[in-house]
């Protein structure tokens, strides 16, 4: 026999109407101006609908994010084999991806997600901060192992470090300066 569970099933069209209208609102008005409202009308669904399946709209971005391919959101640290240029494209490249008011609205609305809800938090942390870090700390390994990077160099807490350094910037909403790159490099030298 097959048993349902408590409440209503989530219509998969009605969900994917919901995700979709999301980020398109997202792209038009960034995270200020996105709204459960303006989602559900923009998806065809009533508000009650998706406060039932999610408690806010970072939430909503949160799955997204979650049940799409998260991988793309980390931005891959180049390896022309000079630690320091890479580490300066990676930086100019993730400022001008920020420059665009939904990538920053998306930052953002995930940060929020994480902050609300522990689980969440948790999922993001999992899937794309960890994934980043990894990425950053095995490259820093690396460069101090060819001998561009000084010996003894904790690889894991530059890489939290610089990580750190772009979500504040996401946070406080100076996203697009890149961080003085020199001031970084002082601090792995």
């Amino acid at each position: 026999m097959n048993r349902r569970g408590p409440g209503r099933v989530r219509s998969e069209q009605a969900r994917a109407a919901i995700l979709d209208a999301a980020l398109t609102l997202l792209s038009e008005h960034g995270y200020g101006g996105l709204s459960v409202e303006r989602i559900a009308e923009r998806a065809g669904v009533g508000k009650q609908t998706i406060y039932r399946w999610w408690p806010s709209k970072s939430a909503i971005l949160a799955e997204c994010v979650l049940d799409g391919d998260g991988a793309r959101l980390v931005l891959p640290l180049p390896d022309s084999g000079d630690i320091r240029a890479d580490l300066a494209a990676w930086l100019a490249t993730a400022a001008r991806y920020l420059e665009d008011p939904a990538h920053l609205g998306l930052a953002r609305g995930l940060a929020a997600a994480a902050a609300e809800d522990e689980r969440v938090g948790t999922a993001l942390y999992t899937r794309l901060t960890m994934a980043a870090r990894s990425a950053l700390e095995a490259r820093f390994t690396d460069a101090i192992a060819s001998g561009q990077l000084r010996d003894g160099l904790d690889a894991a807490l530059v890489a939290d470090a610089l990580l750190g350094t772009v979500m504040y910037r996401i946070l406080t909403g100076d996203a697009t300066r890149v961080p003085r790159l020199d001031d970084l490099v002082a601090l792995i030298d």
